[in-house]
């Protein structure tokens, strides 16, 4: 990892950014534009290990075929380097392998995600070698549903059924026999307490979570003694309201004395999640015109920052500066409709004050590409500025 430190840095590291950072956080054009960079943004620790970790790979075993699991990160730009190195992808929309291609003696990469036990345990079995990149905070949520299945309590997990951590920390719980029912909103939480207090039709609830509970869940068996656990880059405030609407449902249904032995919940939140959901909470306070998002458009981390920005300003979630087309249009995701959008005259005219931040999984050479074309589309250069 040590000798490919160069390397990663030449990619993903912005001077710029650094001297912003150093400087408050703030870039300003004699106040007819300032940017303003939220306190916590971009790669966390987890994420630069996992990166590290897929470039040493590519170093250690310079003449063996290497694949990985999925994308490393969230991130097009990071998983476009990847594949330049010759690495190629065995799921996803970067997939250009099979499994069944994989040899013995080959490299497997496993993403800052994870994976499903049964994936793990098939390429194992083949006799490959890996090079393991998931995140600590990962692991910590598998070992507490491990425990939850142990004592025979299922695991309400808050998230995102297709998500690739999610799919992993859900296997970790039938392999040890239990069972998992994955919860994406508040109203489906919601659905959830009202099921638990008053029953209703097990088919009618089966249909409306098909694809996002084990095999051979029965809401009428498996909603007796449950467990909280969360996809490590869901908002901590809703994970919590997740939490306290199932605790009040329990207690209602068998009594405060009962809880403990009907229902459990400990804080898997990502700590470098959790920083950034906080770093643009204070950002938000400030008077800003807009919000400039950057990051992947499957990054769930990202998604959430955009929400929150969405609550309270005109807010831009973009992957990368091309699409910040020119002062009179800008190209961004919408998460409603799923696609993205094109919106004109997005940037007006006068003093600007813009706010910043990006996800987890978005490098710093990319905010920086941001900021330098935010200046450039109001005809300042940025290289005068520092």
């Amino acid at each position: 990892m040590e000798a490919v430190q160069a390397q990663v840095l030449s990619h993903y590291r912005s001077e710029l950014v650094e001297r912003i950072r150093a400087n408050g956080h703030v870039l300003s054009a004699d106040g007819l534009l300032t940017v303003k960079l939220a306190k916590e943004f971009g790669f966390c620790y987890g994420v630069e290990r996992a990166i590290d970790l897929a470039y040493a790979a590519r170093k250690a075993y310079p003449e063996r075929n290497i694949y990985i699991l999925g994308e490393i990160i969230h991130n097009p730009e990071v998983n476009d380097q990847i594949r330049a190195m010759g690495v190629r992808f065995l799921s996803g929309k970067e997939k250009n392998a099979d499994i069944e291609e994989v040899q013995r003696e080959d490299v497997v990469i496993i993403p800052a995600f994870g994976t499903e036990v049964a994936t793990r345990a098939q390429l194992a079995a083949k006799g490959c070698e890996f090079v393991d990149t998931t995140c600590g905070d990962v692991m910590s949520v598998w070992k507490r549903v491990r425990q939850y299945s142990k004592d025979r309590v299922t695991s309400i997990i808050h998230g995102k059924a297709w998500h690739e951590e999610t799919k992993a920390t859900s296997s970790q719980t039938t392999s040890g026999g239990g069972h998992y029912l994955v919860v994406f909103t508040l109203a489906e939480t919601d659905y959830v307490c009202n099921y638990i207090l008053h029953g209703g039709k097990k088919d009618e609830f089966l249909q409306k979570f098909k694809g996002a509970f084990s095999e051979g869940f029965d809401p009428d068996i498996h909603l007796q003694a449950i467990g909280v656990a969360n996809q490590t880059t869901m908002l901590r405030g809703e994970t919590e309201e997740v939490q306290r609407r199932l605790k009040q449902a329990m207690t209602q249904k068998y009594g405060a004395d009962q809880i403990e032995a009907h229902f459990r919940f400990f804080d898997t939140i990502c700590g470098a999640t959790q920083d950034r959901q906080d770093a643009l909470e204070k950002l938000l306070r400030e008077p800003m015109d807009f919000l400039l998002v950057i990051g992947g458009y499957n990054s769930s981390n990202t998604s959430h920052l955009a929400e929150m920005g969405e609550a309270k300003l005109p807010t831009y979630f973009i992957k990368n500066a091309a699409k910040m087309v020119s002062d009179k249009l800008i190209v961004h995701y919408d998460q409603h409709q799923g696609r993205e959008v094109e919106t004109r005259d997005w940037l007006p005219p006068g003093r600007l004050n813009v706010g910043i931040t990006a996800g987890a999984s978005c490098p710093n050479n990319l905010i920086e590409d941001t900021i330098r074309r935010l200046f450039e589309l109001r005809g300042i250069s940025v290289r005068e500025l520092m």
